[in-house]
């Protein structure tokens, strides 16, 4: 009986110049939901005359705008790799987040991936040799080129079809 389980090879893994990119990508697509959010919501409240919306955006400080950025790429990397397995800058550059065994992760996961993220410098961690950053290490993910895991696991996949029949001749 062969073993069925893909298992995850290191040399999928994409490199810390690639997940840099994905990183910077990102960044940019989180800044512009946020100034395009900004626009909608000043518009509605021009619209319904709500002087009190208009009032805090236009006094929002610092802090407040760094907890707003925050909060908004917990959600943007909850909903776009939990849905999707890929944010929009890992769509673009053919890459997606997969746990072990080459899968999609399940949302406690993906959501725990993204809390990672908020710690400081975390953005940089994936610069090390090993290309994973820390909150791929603590949330037990990895991020691999997608096409080149996909005809990974098919081989794998069709091996193990072959090793069956073999063994049920």
């Amino acid at each position: 009986m062969s073993n069925s389980t893909y298992i995850l090879d290191d040399k999928l893994l994409v490199s810390g110049g690639q997940r840099f990119l994905n990183y910077l990508l990102d960044t940019i697509f989180i800044l512009a939901f946020i100034f395009l959010l900004a626009i909608f919501l000043g518009f509605l409240g021009a619209l319904l005359g709500l002087n009190g919306l208009a009032n805090w955006m236009d006094n929002i400080g610092d802090l407040e705008g760094r907890i707003l950025f925050i909060l908004f790429t917990i959600i943007y990397y909850t909903v776009t790799e939990g849905f999707f397995g890929r944010s929009l800058a890992k769509l673009i550059t053919g890459t997606i987040v997969v746990d072990e065994n080459g899968e999609k992760p399940d949302f406690g996961t993906i959501f725990k991936r993204s809390l990672c993220r908020v710690i400081p410098f975390d953005g940089l961690s994936f610069l090390r040799s090993s290309g994973r950053g820390w909150h791929d290490s603590m949330s037990d993910t990895y991020v691999v080129n997608k096409k080149a895991l996909d005809e990974e696991v098919k081989i794998f996949h069709e091996f193990n079809l072959i090793g069956v029949q073999e063994t049920e001749s």
